[in-house]
């Protein structure tokens, strides 16, 4: 399994304001769903940070979000592993494939994977 990209997930109520803020820094909106948006470097596109007031489809807002090659296979080292997991693995509508797990510290990672255009939606082993 491969990480391809860490994002820290920025709980706010002040999304625009956010936004504004971070563009100071030279980072623009390249994902906005609302309840959550996604800025980015356009210099270096996979350095970015989410800005987020809650999540739409899981019971906690994620501290931080790990993309990698192979989700399902993470679902299965961190079932075996014995961790928390805090939202069961799912197709989400907009594309990705995702779990929550709580960290050592307490913390909750969205772990994903991007499907990939045509990919039909994977049966969810909970």
């Amino acid at each position: 399994m491969t990480v391809r990209r860490v994002v820290p997930n920025i709980h706010s109520e002040a999304v625009q304001e956010s936004r504004d803020f971070y563009g100071l820094l030279g980072f623009e909106e390249v994902m906005n769903h609302g309840w959550i948006m996604t800025l980015a470097s356009p210099a270096s596109p996979a350095a970015q940070i989410s800005v987020m007031t809650h999540d739409e489809t899981a019971p906690v807002a994620p501290d931080l979000s790990v993309e990698v090659d192979d989700v399902d296979a993470a679902y299965a080292a961190v079932r075996e592993s014995g961790a928390e997991i805090v939202h069961l693995l799912q197709d989400e509508e907009w594309g990705v494939r995702r779990f929550f797990v709580r960290d050592p510290d307490g913390r909750v990672v969205n772990v994903l994977s991007h499907r990939r255009s045509g990919d039909p939606a994977t049966p969810t082993d909970q």
